[in-house]
C-alpha cells in the first residue's frame, strides 16, 4: 500500500477538513491507476517547532517533510515513470503545501511486494479480478491465497 507519513508543525494540518482534503488527493494519485482507495494510508505526524531543524538550523517558514512508501506497484525503472510519478505528486502537493507557503521535501521508497499483507491476508496481483473485487468492496477480502 502507499504509506505516506507526513511530518509538519504543530499547529500546520491540525483541522479535520485539511487533513481530509489532503489525504483524499493523495488517494486519487492510486485510484486513478486502479487502485483499491483502502489501499492508501496517510498519517499525518506533528511535531514542535523547535524539533524541525534543516541544515542544523530552525526554519523561519513552516517546513514540511514528507516519507512515501509505496508497496502495491513497483514503478518501472525508467526516467520518464519516475519525472510522471514525482510530477503528479507535485501538482497534488501545490495547493496543500506550496500554495501556503511552505518549504517542502520529499522521497519515494519502494518495498517488496512479498513482504506485505492486509489483515493476514496477501493482496492480489495488482488489476486481477480479485484485487478489482477488493477495490469495488473497499477492503480486503480472502480469495484463496491466505
Amino acid at each position: 500500500m502507499p504509506l505516506w507519513q507526513i511530518y509538519h508543525p504543530v499547529g500546520k494540518y491540525e483541522d479535520q477538513a485539511s487533513k481530509a482534503s489532503f489525504a483524499q488527493d493523495i488517494t486519487k494519485i492510486y485510484t486513478k491507476v486502479g487502485l483499491p482507495a483502502f489501499y492508501v494510508v496517510v498519517n499525518f505526524i506533528p511535531l514542535p517547532k523547535e524539533d524541525i531543524l534543516v541544515g542544523g538550523e530552525l526554519q523561519s517558514k513552516p517546513f514540511i517533510r514528507v516519507v512515501i512508501t509505496n508497496i502495491a506497484i513497483k514503478m518501472p525503472e525508467s526516467d520518464d515513470t519516475y519525472a510522471r510519478f514525482t510530477s503528479s505528486v507535485d501538482t497534488m502537493l501545490k495547493p496543500h503545501i506550496a500554495d501556503r507557503g511552505y518549504n517542502w521535501e520529499y522521497h519515494v521508497a519502494e518495498t517488496d511486494r512479498r513482504l506485505w499483507k492486509i489483515n493476514g491476508l496477501v493482496p492480489p496481483p495488482w488489476k486481477s479480478a480479485e484485487e478489482q473485487l477488493w477495490a469495488e468492496q473497499n477492503r480486503a477480502i480472502p480469495y484463496g491465497h491466505e
